[in-house]
């Protein structure tokens, strides 16, 4: 009787590569699910859901990226200092000049899995807000979108 076996990819088998993504005038959100796809490993065939098999990616021009509607005015960024009564919020506006990488790192970070794998996925995650990025060593391939 023939049987057929499910294939899991093990964690030594994977082949990650480093992409290039370019975020000038693109939407956070729809940017945010592309890179959270490549990291988990989603765009590929040997996609195994408990395995860290996505690739690296490296995003330029973080300070480029785009909202819709009234999301610039009025969407808030909050973060707790530890200390009583210590919660602050910024706008999207003011997040954008203050710290453009945090944006698309805490889009990407909510549309991966709250566990280990999900956290161990986010470290392969290189955000930077010009145009210049520090992997010109991994020789990352650029991704149009």
């Amino acid at each position: 009787m023939y049987t057929q076996k499910s294939f899991v990819l093990k964690p030594a088998e994977a082949d990650k590569k480093w992409i290039l993504i370019d975020a000038n005038d693109q939407v956070v959100g729809r940017l945010a699910t592309k890179i959270a796809d490549i990291l988990r490993g989603k765009n590929s065939p040997k996609f195994t859901p408990h395995t860290d098999s996505g690739d690296f990616v490296v995003v330029v021009n973080a300070d480029k990226v785009r909202f819709t509607g009234k999301k610039l005015d009025e969407k808030k960024y909050y973060w707790h200092t530890g200390f009583v009564g210590g919660i602050k919020s910024r706008t999207a506006k003011e997040q954008l000049a203050k710290n453009p990488e945090l944006i698309l790192m805490n889009a990407v970070k909510g549309m991966l899995p709250k566990n280990s794998l999900g956290r161990k996925q986010l470290t392969k995650l290189k955000v930077f807000a010009g145009e210049n990025h520090n992997h010109d060593a991994q020789n990352p391939q650029k991704l149009e979108l």
